[in-house]
């Protein structure tokens, strides 16, 4: 039989080679043509019609269950509820000493009323000045007016958004009495130079603390290096009994003085009925210090998570150009009672309201900035208007302030380009992961 090569029907090695090789070349554009049209989807703002960064959504996180309820049952068998030699009160102390060892500590009905405490047992009277930070509650400042002292508002960092020191410095002057340092969002103000610089003026230096519950600097709780600490337990804060306060002191010149200021001017520890000292009445009762006691225990969780949630968005946001992340200090640790970074003006194509609202479209848990204007900024502040629309101290001249002449630039930008990013310790690394995906991809919408 006459065998011949059936080239018809046969494909030889060099056609196949040249045919599966167009196939793949064609397989690959149109997967290249897919990931083209992927990436163009995933690139387009939600706020645009485009899929949203961030899909899952988290509710606040469960604050309060079976050891609150252990304490209320407790207290329940007391027969009273008043807070001096109260057990609630007690163990509230001595879960605080773990938290922020003092010698000497006030329970108190507020973060503002500890401040006032701190204030009126450091001896400011008419006419003392106290430097301390514009961007912070107003609560910050009540007692020192109260005390008919005088806020003096310092310039900030612009990245850490606490007192700048050398402006700190520039504003010292023979009436200056004092140094109250905001830890602002729970990120530690640079306490060693601050201390410093207090001890060499010979300034009492009071710490803020009402936002900075488990924070650490350079290793230590803070509100351990200052003369005089102030914690807040108002409902917003990482801990807290609805509102309530804690002032502390290691300073034997100031700490026992903490329960009489905060107690109506009464010394309960001599008991001899006189009124040696005038103050108001900031005390907490047992049920709150019950609440508190329980709260106290979730402390570290809370500031741990939040610490390590906060720093991985840092490291994800220090890639983008047009953004400046919150500046914390290497050897710190920041509680984040919010995220804070600042949006460069000058090298995006929107303003802020623009970028925030496309934040929020991609599911971002943003807002912008903090409070609306700093403090000085405020109506009673440029009218003077303190007490029922007077000042007095101003009006017998024992200080010659001027609030509408007040200038601290830098956090004036920080109030108009800073945007603030929701963080709690019921988030994942997962959520702030999508978060950061949500503000690269607006950042990379607008960039410049």
């Amino acid at each position: 039989m006459d065998m011949k090569p059936q080239h018809d029907s046969a494909i030889s090695r060099r056609d196949f080679l040249a045919t599966s090789s167009g196939a793949l070349l064609a397989s690959a554009l149109a997967n290249r043509e897919v990931l083209a049209a992927e990436n163009a989807t995933a690139a387009k703002l939600a706020l645009d019609g485009g899929e949203k960064a961030v899909k899952q959504v988290f509710r606040s996180p469960v604050r309060w269950g079976a050891p609150e309820r252990e304490r209320l049952d407790a207290l329940l068998g007391q027969e009273a509820l008043f807070y001096w030699k109260g057990p609630q009160t007690a163990l509230l102390i001595e879960r605080f000493r773990k938290i922020c060892p003092a010698k000497h500590i006030m329970t108190c009905s507020s973060g503002t009323a500890a401040l006032h405490i701190a204030v009126a047992a450091a001896g400011i009277g008419p006419g003392d000045e106290v430097i301390t930070s514009p961007i912070t509650d107003i609560g910050t400042v009540i007692g020192v007016i109260y005390q008919q002292a005088v806020p003096v508002f310092a310039d900030l960092g612009a990245d850490t958004y606490n007192l700048d020191l050398n402006d700190v410095e520039r504003r010292i002057t023979p009436k200056t009495k004092a140094i109250i340092a905001v830890h602002l969002a729970g990120n530690p103000c640079d306490m060693t130079a601050l201390k410093a610089l207090a001890d060499r003026h010979r300034l009492v230096l009071i710490e803020d603390c009402a936002q900075a519950w488990g924070t650490r600097y350079r290793g230590e709780p803070v509100g351990t290096i200052g003369h005089i600490s102030c914690f807040s337990l108002q409902n917003a804060k990482h801990v807290t009994c609805g509102d309530g306060g804690i002032v502390g002191s290691n300073d034997e010149r100031f700490g026992p003085l903490l329960q009489r200021f905060g107690d109506k001017g009464f010394d309960r520890l001599k008991s001899s009925g006189l009124f040696e000292s005038f103050a108001t009445n900031y005390r907490m009762s047992e049920p709150q210090a019950a609440v508190a006691a329980a709260q106290l225990e979730r402390v570290e969780n809370i500031a741990a998570q939040r610490a390590r949630l906060g720093n991985s968005l840092t490291r994800r946001l220090e890639k983008f150009p047009c953004v400046l992340p919150h500046g914390v200090g290497a050897e710190d640790r920041c509680s984040y009672w919010f995220y804070m970074f600042r949006l460069k003006q000058d090298s995006v194509r929107c303003d802020r309201a623009e970028f925030v609202k496309a934040l929020s479209a991609e599911g971002v848990p943003a807002s912008a900035g903090y409070i609306p204007v700093p403090l000085y900024r405020n109506p009673i502040f440029l009218n003077h208007g303190f007490f029922n629309g007077r000042w007095p101290i101003r009006e017998f001249g024992l200080t010659a302030m001027d609030y509408g002449n007040v200038n601290c630039p830098e956090a004036e930008r920080i109030l108009q380009t800073g945007i603030r990013v929701t963080i709690h310790e019921a988030m994942t690394d997962e959520y702030i992961q999508s978060a950061a995906l949500g503000i690269e991809k607006v950042a990379r919408h607008y960039a410049a």
